[in-house]
């Protein structure tokens, strides 16, 4: 995606990895919790995206895991917008992720950018993460809040957990299966961004969700379906915390997100369907993860 934005610059923990992937864009390298971001960074810089965050899904949450969850977001937030307090030439917007674990577990109501936070360590840190990037509006900055579902994407998050056991047909729904999963598809996810970056309508929070959200049953019907394999084997509560511990709390939530600010604000969802956005990343054609 990057590819298509010649005069973007990336700031990552590893920016020989990153320049070698990224050629035609400007890499500087960037230790989030460390300290502020590097002036030239910024230099003549319009828009930022934020998106730093040590991947909520990936191994158990002992106590330093969530330690690194959390400083990762909050405090390399706080020193993203320390460097825009003094910057030369400050950017117009800071669109800065979030994530739908604000709203905890809702069961079956349905969240708007309106909505009240819910409870849990996940809220808790999307609570603070949101306050950081807030701040940079005293600073003359357009900020807003990316609340980001489950992304449907090629080679690696969720869905590339979730295809293991169905491959092997062992697949099944997770719990009860009647929790809300408020998923999207990747392009959807960058389009989002991009359109937040550029209406100055939008501000604050903003449910980076597909308009149709399923449940767990349906969702796992429906990637059975796409994978052409049996979802007959459901994983019960007790064995999802025996084998996750907390971190199956974001597996068995209920968070029936809806996009009411992109709606509102004219966004066109390429994949508005959880068929079709399926069959798009799992289509035969595409890397990593076909079935």
């Amino acid at each position: 995606m990057l590819t298509e934005l010649p005069d973007a610059t990336v700031l990552s923990r590893d920016p020989d990895r990153a320049q070698r992937a990224l050629r035609s864009v400007m890499v500087h390298g960037w230790e989030p919790e460390a300290g502020p971001v590097p002036a030239e960074a910024l230099r003549g810089v319009d828009v930022v995206f934020n998106l730093a965050g040590d991947p909520v899904a990936r191994g158990r949450w002992t106590t330093a895991k969530k330690r690194r969850i959390r400083d990762s977001r909050v405090v390399g937030t706080r020193n993203l917008v320390a460097a825009l307090a003094v910057a030369s030439r400050r950017p117009q917007v800071l669109v800065s992720a979030s994530a739908v674990g604000l709203y905890g577990d809702q069961g079956d109501r349905e969240c708007t950018e309106d909505s009240p936070s819910g409870e849990g360590f996940l809220a808790d840190v999307c609570r603070e993460w949101e306050r950081e990037a807030l701040a940079a509006e005293d600073l003359g900055v357009r900020v807003v809040c990316a609340r980001i579902g489950i992304v449907l994407a090629r080679g690696g998050g969720a869905l590339a957990q979730m295809l293991a056991p169905f491959k092997l047909g062992v697949g099944g729904r997770l719990g009860s299966g009647k929790q809300w999963m408020p998923w999207i598809h990747v392009n959807d996810v960058v389009g989002l961004l991009r359109h937040a970056a550029r209406t100055v309508s939008i501000r604050g929070p903003l449910n980076v969700v597909a308009p149709a959200p399923a449940t767990n049953v349906d969702f796992t019907h429906e990637l059975a379906r796409v994978l052409r394999r049996p979802a007959v084997l459901p994983v019960p509560r007790a064995a999802l915390r025996l084998a996750f511990g907390e971190m199956s709390e974001i597996l068995l939530a209920s968070q029936r997100v809806v996009p009411q600010g992109a709606e509102r604000s004219g966004y066109a969802f390429q994949h508005p369907d959880l068929r079709g956005a399926l069959e798009a990343v799992l289509s035969a054609s595409s890397p990593g993860v076909a079935p």
